[in-house]
């Protein structure tokens, strides 16, 4: 008997028709939202967008941190509908929003033809804190590779492992504390634009600079805050794109890649590579060679600043620069309008917000809003190609490429 190579199945084309999400709030705000409602109003708004009712919808992937399990079936069916699809809870720490997309992204190249991606999260005031303290944290060896660097300060874990990353590289590079500084300054000022934004005001380099000191050099401006919101996105096949004629809002995801914690991780000569270094350059190093794209045909860019020393290192990761030049990148322009590349213009977590389960799904909305030219007073001149980069710390960063699926049915001109 003779056997026959089975040749692999090219994935199927994804796309994503629609996306919606909530403004970001200080969490205890007086007119604060339970996480239901902040799902149904990001779900309804996605759902909108795409010009599909619920029941076209066969999988829903949800994505939160903090909260009992299964609270993605109590979000969705008491606001979206009770139609007995598969409703699959994920949790990656500040990437779960986009590790909701990614898994509903594997399915429409498997399996279904309409999934929604959900995710959302309602905090607690404050620093983010560890909440089982009977059972191993997942951090624990993280938090071991940075205690024999440096005397620990618990109550600012986080912020210390980014402000110790930002100073190895100010060490190594000559990056100064004013090239951090500039990216919070940008990112507020990004701000200002984004109706969907927790904080909209604008600062001037020195109140960043001299605004209330989180760890070392970190200041209150250079940090994202803890926020309480919901955001989606409706993804479909070609075949149900074509079916619904929804080609006009079309956005397909050109290449999508997650990577966990390598060795490196753990060598403990780099807190730069702790904080995910290695595993985002990774992730992009994949998604340009599936693309066939580079970083220089990238327009518009959503990045994981949680603080602005990752910003800056991520610079380096995603190829935009070399190593150690992401100061110079500063320096140029080239992160913001009028320069290369157009960097967190919905503000970036630290002036959007951070609510941890939706951010990767926000990231998302705003990149398929640059796309279709429907960003409104921040939109991106001509942009054509855009980069999302989501990191949880424990660990996971996804990077995801995008482009308008159907260029020539583009509506240009529309305003959020």
């Amino acid at each position: 008997m003779t056997l026959t190579a089975v040749q692999p199945r090219t994935p199927r084309r994804v796309f994503v028709v629609g996306v919606g999400m909530t403004k970001f709030m200080k969490p205890g705000a007086e007119n604060s939202r339970d996480y239901p409602d902040l799902a149904k109003e990001a779900g309804e708004k996605a759902l909108a967008d795409a010009q599909i009712p619920y029941s076209k919808v066969e999988q829903a992937c949800v994505g939160y941190v903090y909260g009992d399990s299964t609270c993605g079936q109590r979000a969705i069916y008491h606001s979206l509908g009770l139609t007995g699809i598969p409703i699959i809870n994920v949790n990656n720490n500040c990437s779960t929003g986009s590790t909701a997309l990614f898994v509903a992204q594997q399915l429409i190249q498997g399996v279904a033809d309409c999934v929604l991606a959900l995710g959302f999260e309602v905090m607690m005031k404050g620093s983010l804190a560890v909440q089982f303290l009977h059972r191993t944290n997942p951090m624990d060896k993280h938090i071991e590779v940075l205690s024999n660097k440096c005397e620990l300060f618990p109550q600012a874990i986080v912020p210390q492992l980014f402000g110790t990353a930002g100073r190895e590289h100010m060490e190594k590079y000559g990056t100064k504390v004013e090239h951090f500084a500039k990216i919070g300054l940008k990112n507020h000022k990004h701000s200002v634009n984004n109706p969907y934004s927790q904080f909209q005001e604008e600062y001037s380099l020195d109140e960043v600079m001299t605004s209330k000191k989180v760890f070392d050099f970190l200041t209150l401006l250079q940090c994202c805050p803890t926020s309480d919101g919901a955001a989606a996105a409706v993804l479909a096949s070609e075949e149900f794109v074509k079916k619904h004629n929804l080609q006009s809002k079309a956005v397909e995801i050109l290449a999508q890649e997650m990577a966990t914690d390598l060795p490196s991780s753990f060598e403990g000569k780099s807190i730069i590579k702790l904080v995910g270094f290695d595993i985002s350059k990774e992730a992009a190093r994949k998604c340009y060679e599936k693309s066939g794209l580079t970083p220089d045909d990238v327009d518009v860019i959503e990045l994981h600043d949680c603080f602005s020393v990752n910003e800056l290192l991520t610079y380096e990761a995603l190829g935009l620069c070399p190593e150690g030049q992401g100061g110079k990148l500063v320096d140029r322009g080239d992160n913001t309008y009028g320069g290369k590349w157009v960097i967190n213009p919905s503000g970036g977590l630290i002036s959007k917000g951070h609510p941890l389960g939706a951010t990767g799904l926000a990231q998302c909305a705003e990149l398929c809003w640059q796309l279709r030219g429907e960003a409104g007073k921040r939109q991106v001149p001509g942009a054509k190609v855009a980069l999302q980069h989501n990191l949880g710390l424990g660990g996971a960063v996804v990077v995801t490429l995008y482009k308008m699926g159907f260029p020539e049915a583009v509506r240009k001109g529309n305003s959020l």
